[in-house]
């Protein structure tokens, strides 16, 4: 774990404390603030390091120490920016010297090991779908969405980082595994929003997540195309590019593309809908508080491939989702199913959601 008392820097007054202990203008610093391969981390004492991930010549990612003061390569903090990340090593931009990212002991919880290969796994995939993006090769599936090549590249670069688990994968793009009663099980979107990809309008991400009894308990989605991460866990919480997010109550709404009849249920209470295209995203939204609440039950429903992982992210920051019918959503092993289901910063707030929907 991270050294709690060096944190992500999030204001312009901690922005222009920590530059100047780095000896550095605040304009130098201050994209950290919205750029997520950038990441300024401070004590608010006298140590402060400014990080920015890049691409190894060998197509793995790094941690680079671009600038620090008091803050060793090695720092928990640093090794922690960067697992997240998915780099493989931290590098000092003056010296060259690097040092390995080192994982979770054999013996550590499943969750801590997923959540750490999960992390690599985006940063593999991102790699894959950026030298796929150029085929032409695509089909239509049953319910009408575009499966491109980027899609199987993506399965492939995730489920071989993901492999030393010894979990069955459950993916859009392959058979459904044998998952014996009891046994936790991974389930991957290797590429959410294959329509924006093909139409080059973001956002699309991959999405991933552990499963324990049908609830999922911890879960990682990676916006490939801004280079944002949502990860979180059972206990541990969740967290936006290195920050600790938490749903909360608002007027804006997230619902996927308009169901057949050209109509959207909204509660109304909303005052904004806003319809991404990426479902992995849009829960990840509700758990950060960017939006108040998620529904598709006036749709035929969703795949548990398209939900699982944002549904961690959510359930991880405090959200709750809840069936059509009020009951809390339970996950299936089975590809082929469909969920109807409500998103909300609380249990009572996804009742009040089904209620207004009718």
């Amino acid at each position: 774990m991270a050294d709690p008392q060096l944190r992500t820097v999030l204001t312009v007054g901690e922005l222009r404390a920590a530059a100047e202990r780095l000896s550095l203008p605040a304009v130098a610093v201050a994209p950290a603030l919205v750029e997520p391969a950038l990441r300024l981390l401070s004590d608010g004492a006298g140590a402060a390091v400014l990080l920015r991930r890049q691409w190894a010549g060998d197509g793995t990612a790094e941690a680079v120490v671009l600038h620090r003061a008091g803050v060793p390569l090695e720092h928990p903090a640093v090794v922690a920016t960067a697992a997240a990340w998915g780099c493989d090593q931290i590098c000092h931009a003056t010296t060259g010297r690097s040092v390995a990212v080192p994982g979770p002991r054999a013996d550590a919880p499943l969750a801590d090991r997923f959540r750490h290969l999960a992390a690599r796994a985006a940063t593999r995939v991102e790699i894959a779908v950026a030298l796929a993006r150029d085929s032409a090769l695509e089909r239509a599936t049953d319910d009408g969405s575009r499966v491109v090549v980027a899609d199987a590249a993506a399965h492939a670069a995730a489920v071989e980082v993901l492999a030393p688990l010894g979990v069955p994968v459950l993916s859009e793009e392959c058979p459904d595994p044998v998952v014996a009663e009891g046994q936790p099980w991974i389930v991957l979107d290797p590429l959410d929003g294959t329509g924006n990809f093909s139409a080059g309008l973001p956002p699309w991400a991959f999405s991933a997540a552990l499963v324990s009894g049908g609830r999922p308990v911890a879960g990682l989605v990676a916006d490939l195309s801004s280079g944002r991460r949502w990860e979180g866990a059972e206990g541990a919480g969740s967290r936006r590019d290195g920050v600790p997010v938490a749903p909360r109550a608002g007027s804006t709404v997230v619902v996927p593309s308009a169901p057949g009849g050209g109509t959207v249920a909204v509660p109304g209470t909303a005052r904004r809908v806003r319809i991404t295209g990426c479902t992995a995203i849009d829960l990840c939204l509700v758990a950060d508080g960017s939006a108040a609440a998620w529904h598709d039950v006036d749709r035929s429903g969703s795949h548990v491939h398209d939900v699982a992982g944002g549904l961690a992210v959510l359930l991880a920051a405090g959200g709750a989702a809840l069936a059509a019918d009020g009951e809390p959503l339970v996950l299936s092993r089975d590809s082929g199913a469909r969920v109807r289901f409500v998103a909300a910063p609380g249990a009572r707030a996804a009742r009040d959601l089904l209620a207004a929907l009718g």
